[in-house]
């Protein structure tokens, strides 16, 4: 079978989606506990927090086109990929529990080095992991359908981890006392926090090393392979922007990032001060989306199918941003028939929120991932080179340098609406409450807006990658017959 029409088998396509646990994991605790923790239990401010999280952020983006151009050009019995993928797993392990551990008695500007310098440990650690895993299903599935069936595994488990992790996060170590209300207040429980999570991790990468280890013999080599240089890093990374399809995507993300990292700064506190719950009812909304992603595996690769790629992201993406918005809205007008906080429609309300969106994100990411992989394959067919990594590491670093601004700005406007240290349950005034809400909801979302139009411009669909694989494997079998000495006829020359 050409190697372009090969079908993985179910096995490596769950061990590829084990490996997306580790990031669903840091992403959990870095969007929902990290600033938390170091702005309300450590005393950091919330500029000096944001500042510490962005500079990470920033270091971090600067290594995602290092670990994409070096994967790409490594040569190894094991492939390309897979010797950064085991690499990366102790040291993340290693750096990710010391995050949360920090020495007691710091002053301020000491915990903010602390947080900085660990926290990049824990992203450099991880970009030399995720961006080889990345560019490994591009390689790994070259059918445009089972490309996007590959990557709903891999956004399935990154979500399905995010969601344990806050599930046993708020019920294991974060429970409500009565000396901590709302339980994240309690110091004692990062430690066990950070040790558990950070062996889950490690555990979850060597998973999809030894799952995926069997497809090495069957990746495909890339026509053209050059040593690492500096300069060709560059190179690669100006012609994947020429790319028109790219661009699309890439600044589309940039936009969309933004609007996810702040509200990631500003979500613990949501859930606490603008809707009231407890932790035990925070630890809810993870078992909600573990049912809604259940259901997205099989709307995810429909999707594609019925809606197409570019589609499939723009739709569910624009229902996301409705959904969302809608429960702060009307908390925000106080809408007179809208309940109250201390009604159990309140939370049965944003359990509801909470499903659509978790049954309809995984069609975005998904397809946004398969998507840059169908750009790799276009990119092969301008230049003759497959840059996989170099491309996902692109658009880890749109993720990145968005998140890092979305971060340091969060820190800002919790400072900015001088939202309270140490804040008990029902402390906070509601002036403060309000433009926590308002920031959250309509403010931001004008960015997401503008990055679903900026999708627009991305231009492959089925049509034209099922033309596109047709010539690279038409070139491929002419390379191997001139190296071979063959004939058109197959006769030696």
């Amino acid at each position: 079978m050409s190697a372009h029409m090969r079908q993985l088998t179910f096995g490596p396509m769950v061990a590829f989606g084990v490996g997306q646990v580790a990031e669903g994991i840091k992403n959990a605790a870095f969007n929902t506990f990290l600033l938390f923790y170091y702005q309300q239990v450590v005393g950091v401010s919330g500029t000096l927090t944001g500042l510490a999280l962005a500079i990470a952020l920033c270091f971090d983006a600067v290594t995602d086109p290092l670990a994409g151009a070096l994967s790409d050009r490594t040569r190894s019995r094991w492939g390309r990929r897979h010797p950064f993928i085991l690499a990366a797993a102790l040291p993340l392990a290693i750096a990710f529990y010391l995050l949360f551990n920090p020495p007691e008695g710091l002053s301020q500007f000491s915990a903010f080095l602390w947080l900085t310098g660990f926290a990049v440990l824990v992203r450099g650690a991880l970009t030399f992991y995720y961006v080889p895993h990345l560019a490994l299903g591009a390689e790994m599935a070259r059918d445009y359908h089972q490309r996007s069936t590959l990557f709903a595994f891999s956004t399935l488990f990154g979500l399905l981890g995010g969601a344990f992790a806050g599930f046993f996060a708020y019920r294991l170590f974060f429970p409500t006392t009565p000396e901590y209300s709302p339980g994240l207040l309690n110091p004692d429980g990062y430690s066990g926090f950070g040790l558990a999570f950070g062996i889950a991790m490690a555990l979850a990468i060597v998973a999809c090393f030894l799952g995926t280890f069997r497809e090495i013999p069957h990746l495909r080599k890339p026509m053209q392979l050059q040593s690492f240089r500096l300069a060709g890093m560059i190179s690669d990374l100006m012609g994947a922007f020429r790319n028109k399809s790219f661009r699309a995507l890439f600044f589309g993300m940039l936009f969309s990032t933004l609007v996810i990292s702040i509200e990631g700064v500003f979500s613990p506190y949501m859930g606490v001060h603008f809707w009231g719950f407890t932790t035990e009812m925070l630890s809810l909304l993870p078992l909600v989306a573990l049912v809604a992603l259940l259901l997205s595996v099989p709307l995810t690769p429909l999707a594609t199918r019925v809606l197409d790629k570019k589609w499939a992201v723009i739709l569910p993406a624009f229902i996301v941003i409705l959904n969302v918005n809608l429960l702060i809205v009307l908390r925000l007008l106080d809408v007179p028939w809208f309940p109250d906080n201390d009604s159990p429609w309140i939370l049965r309300f944003v359990l509801i929120s909470t499903f659509v969106t978790t049954l309809l994100a995984p069609v975005v990411f998904t397809s946004i991932n398969s998507m840059f992989g169908d750009i790799a394959d276009e990119h092969e067919l301008e230049t003759g080179e497959r840059r996989e990594g170099v491309i996902y590491a692109a658009r880890s670093f749109a993720l990145k340098t968005t998140g890092a601004s979305g971060v340091f700005i969060g820190g800002l406007l919790l400072d900015f609406i001088a939202f309270p240290r140490g804040a008990a349950a029902g402390s906070v005034p509601d002036d403060i409450i309000w433009s926590l809400g308002f920031v959250q909801g309509p403010a931001t979302s004008v960015f997401t807006l503008i990055g679903l139009l900026l999708y627009m411009g991305y231009k492959l669909d089925r049509t034209r990658h099922a033309e596109i694989m047709a010539e690279l494997e038409r070139r491929r079998e002419a390379a191997e017959a001139a190296e071979s000495g063959s004939g058109p006829l197959g006769e030696t020359s």
